[in-house]
């Protein structure tokens, strides 16, 4: 309860706010009534999806009920800053007229709002506003083919030219228009890797989820197979469940459908690909992630791992790379990790910049990068969680190509 009373208070001041910009701005009753009888919906909508989500956890509706939220909110936020900043300077001379002036008639000391500070405010707003959408609408089919030759000195002379694509967090549940969906799956297989590697979250929440879809992504094809793990997320973890056995077979589900798109599950368990007499092994752990389930196991995945092949390992959560797998015994060459969406929103700029709010939380957060003669790729994403949109950070698909020797200067 304490937390809805914080949630009304905080947004009641957030909008009282924002109200002030609009009604100094336009002065028309209709916009006035406009304004607020959109900001009844938006956040009508938020709390009766959450109140009616029950246990199924993170939907489309849900999702949606999030985004507009985000879209409307956000904008309000940076329009709050800008008339809290005048009230800064209102207040003292509210202060100042009373202690000089006398008593007012008006019984009101504080200045009228500046209309260029509100018309200022209004249109600083409209640039979170225009990117939100676009992000709902555009961004989160605005995928990304990132290609990378990553050099290693000890890989097989046979691999040398091999190709692998990672996909990860597809987050099926959150998906709503299948031909995009399917462009994206004809996009991966144009890329006519040698391996697709997909490293976990298939799902939001339930194995159900993908069976409208198993049929488009079954479609996937590579010359030496498919491999994946699993994410947080694919655990069922974020429902209600009315027993465990309901869980466990929810999982079990998921590692039949799985099965029929045709990935090979790696639940700490090791694969070889072999060519011409020589080999590298693909090794595939649970999830382990700082502050998510850690049931990933390195030593038991790696059991039939020589410490002189040449390894790949994938693990969905980057900070495993970071707390476990870069100090291990064994040198594992490179890790396909995802995870972290970049949180779905940032700015990229290709050898300019690259930041997303993310980075507070997870050192190692999209793109490739190296500690101790190892790297890692943690890939952006293929769906999208919560917020139904992508701003900045697009949905990826990542080409990684294996070249032996050392990289060119």
């Amino acid at each position: 309860m304490i937390r809805w009373i914080l949630f009304v208070v905080i947004f009641a001041i957030i909008d009282i706010y924002a109200f002030q910009a609009v009604k100094t701005t336009f002065r028309n009753k209709w916009v006035n009534i406009a304004y607020l009888m959109i900001s009844i919906v938006v956040i009508g909508n938020f709390i009766y999806q959450i109140s009616t989500s029950g246990r199924g956890g993170l939907n489309t509706k849900m999702n949606f009920a999030i985004g507009f939220l985000l879209t409307l909110y956000i904008p309000k936020m940076v329009i709050m800053i800008m008339m809290f900043g005048e009230d800064i300077l209102r207040v003292p001379q509210a202060a100042f007229r009373y202690f000089t002036e006398g008593s007012d008639p008006s019984g009101s000391y504080m200045p009228s709002r500046r209309v260029f500070v509100s018309k200022i405010a209004l249109g600083l707003a409209t640039i979170p506003f225009a990117s939100f959408l676009y992000g709902m609408i555009i961004g989160k089919y605005n995928f990304k083919v990132l290609k990378y030759a990553l050099y290693f000195e000890d890989l097989p002379e046979a691999f040398d030219g091999y190709k692998i694509t990672q996909i990860s967090d597809i987050h099926i549940g959150s998906f709503d228009n299948k031909e995009k969906v399917e462009y994206a799956i004809d996009l991966i297989n144009e890329q006519a890797s040698d391996a697709i590697l997909f490293t976990g979250d298939l799902v939001n929440n339930r194995a159900d989820e993908m069976l409208e879809w198993k049929d488009s992504f079954a479609k996937l094809t590579a010359k030496d197979g498919m491999y994946s793990v699993l994410g947080n997320h694919d655990y069922g973890d974020y429902v209600r469940w009315d027993s465990e056995e309901l869980k466990l077979q929810n999982l079990k589900d998921l590692q039949k459908v799985q099965k029929d798109i045709g990935f090979d599950l790696l639940m700490n368990e090791s694969r070889f690909i072999e060519k011409e007499g020589q080999r590298i092994a693909i090794v595939g752990v649970e999830n382990w992630g700082k502050d998510f389930k850690q049931k990933g196991d390195l030593k038991k995945a790696s059991q039939t791992v020589d410490a002189n092949d040449f390894k790949i390992l994938m693990s969905h959560d980057p900070s495993h790379w970071e707390y476990q797998v870069i100090d291990d015994d064994y040198q594992y060459h490179l890790t396909l990790s995802g995870h972290t969406h970049g949180m779905q929103f940032g700015i990229e700029i290709p050898g300019w910049i690259k930041w997303s709010p993310v980075k507070w939380r997870y050192k190692y957060w999209a793109g490739i990068y190296e500690q101790k003669k190892q790297l890692i790729n943690v890939n952006r994403g293929f769906g999208v969680l919560a917020y139904p949109g992508r701003v900045g950070i697009w949905p990826e698909i990542t080409v990684i190509e294996l070249k032996k020797g050392s990289k060119p200067a």
